[in-house]
């Protein structure tokens, strides 16, 4: 018998996510409220929900995919949790604070049901392509169920540990992340002032002690290294917005635990101002043009 999957929240990730879900066999029922987007969840094979509510209540899986916790606890407490059956599996595969998804996970549980924190990391390309990569928290058993329908989005599914830990290293990568992007820049625009091609400098550090994902995976710039928003003038990828975003939730948890992360705050500050500059909706590696 087909499993069916509750799928809230058919952004530029969510579509792909559920995209890749019908295309394992399972039976998506897609909700959004955004009309564009339920309509191409349509052509995409899902089926499509009148609401929240209808979508969980015929589910054996529920995943979300939604902008910050505040919507995650929102949609929790007053729709899902009331709705879902007995023994349904939940997944909040948003990018949140610990607290938060430690707090939902909370509610979940005092109604019997089992739920996972999945961040994902890779972006829309691996949303598309089914290869992102799942950070998990929650109990054991847990994980386990959510192997299949993990695996129908993504390559690379890893159990973080307790609640919350999924997201505690989903910030603690896009902050790395952050700051590695910022000094791949760095390296590149001196390396360009300096006298050096930087295709010459991206074959030399690409094969050194330098070798970054941003550098390789993701260079900065324009015609060097793979396929990369630099060669699209920093459209599409991942929005400067949303990487501030994640920062800010890195800062919040450093807060929380008196944590120093001197690097993440400057890389916090760093796309802050690239935001307020009007950046917002361009790729995260765009913030090399602050350095030109």
């Amino acid at each position: 018998m087909m499993t069916t999957v509750a799928f809230i929240g058919l952004g530029n990730m969510g579509s792909g996510m559920a995209d890749n879900l019908v295309k394992n066999d399972y039976n998506v029922l897609a909700f959004d409220l955004s009309e564009a987007a339920l309509t191409k969840a349509k052509e995409a094979g899902c089926t499509i929900a009148k609401s929240t509510e209808q979508a969980v209540s015929e589910a054996d899986i529920v995943i979300t995919m939604l902008p910050a916790g505040k919507h995650v606890k929102d949609i929790y407490s007053n729709q899902i949790l009331a709705s879902v059956r007995e023994g349904t599996l939940l997944i909040d595969c948003s990018t949140i604070d610990v607290e938060t998804a430690k707090d939902v996970s909370e509610l979940a549980e005092e109604k019997g049901l089992k739920m996972l924190d999945a961040p994902v990391s890779g972006g829309v390309a691996a949303a598309a392509g089914g290869t992102l990569t799942f950070m998990v928290g929650g109990d054991a058993d847990a994980f386990d169920k959510a192997q299949g329908v993990l695996s129908a989005m993504g390559k690379k599914i890893v159990h973080a540990g307790g609640h919350g830990a999924g997201q505690a290293a989903k910030i603690c990568n896009n902050m790395l992340l952050g700051a590695t992007m910022i000094a791949t820049c760095e390296s590149f625009q001196l390396a360009q002032k300096l006298g050096l091609d930087a295709q010459v400098f991206f074959d030399i550090a690409s094969n050194a002690s330098g070798q970054t994902w941003s550098m390789t995976t993701y260079c900065p710039v324009k015609g060097v290294g793979p396929q990369s928003p630099a060669d699209n003038d920093f459209t599409g990828g991942f929005a400067s917005a949303l990487m501030l975003k994640d920062l800010g939730l890195a800062m919040q948890g450093a807060k929380g635990v008196n944590a120093q992360v001197p690097m993440g705050e400057l890389a916090a500050k760093w796309f802050e101002m690239h935001c307020e500059e009007g950046n917002a909706g361009m790729d995260f590696s765009s913030i090399i043009n602050r350095l030109a």
